[in-house]
């Protein structure tokens, strides 16, 4: 479990360039130029809307188009673990955030916002629990060696301690982040009954 103070090495331009903005955020809050914090989110799933090419999108993928009954690619083995948290607990970060009294923090303004660790499979379970065995069944297994290795560099669990400490909170199983998708973006209804 990585915690709160754990030192970023990004490995990617996109990581520097995002660890860049958090350190300006810091030196300008700190200047008095800006009243700033930054958020770092887990990754949100289920994503609405149509897939994407992002690396991560096939986490929401496996379970988005089978609750709709469509197939859907799985592109690294049910092995990989990773960190998410649902869109409404995202919104919910960003409202808390906004009216946070920022004389709570010390000179580190990014904050590491609360997850849950879950691996392919703890997902593929909880799919299977909600819609049944029919929309497991449309998870194609397929192998991306590229998708793997960017993923696999990635947190799998982090402490947020900071964060849950100023009352920020997220989902603890990925069987409530499905019933928030199946709730906010389904209208509360499958597209098939579940069917073992």
């Amino acid at each position: 479990m990585i915690p709160d103070d754990f030192a970023p090495q990004p490995a990617t331009s996109y990581g520097i360039q995002k660890l860049v903005t958090e350190l300006l955020i810091d030196d300008y809050s700190r200047k008095g130029f800006v009243d700033g914090l930054s958020l770092r989110l887990p990754t949100i799933c289920i994503r609405p809307g149509a897939p994407n090419r992002a690396a991560s999108g096939f986490f929401s993928g496996i379970l988005r188009e089978p609750l709709a009954g469509l197939p859907a690619d799985l592109p690294v083995p049910e092995t990989v673990r990773h960190y998410f948290a649902s869109p409404r607990s995202a919104v919910g970060f960003f409202l808390q955030a906004a009216g946070l009294d920022t004389s709570r923090l010390d000179h580190r303004r990014a904050l590491i916002m609360p997850g849950l660790s879950a691996t392919v499979a703890d997902q593929i379970d909880a799919l299977r629990q909600a819609a049944g065995e029919s929309a497991v069944r449309l998870i194609r297994k397929t192998d991306d060696p590229l998708v793997l290795r960017i993923v696999g560099g990635w947190g799998a669990d982090y402490t947020a301690e900071r964060a849950r400490a100023l009352g920020f909170t997220a989902e603890t199983s990925m069987h409530e982040i499905i019933a928030v998708h199946i709730q906010d973006e389904l209208d509360g209804r499958l597209a098939h009954s579940p069917v073992t």
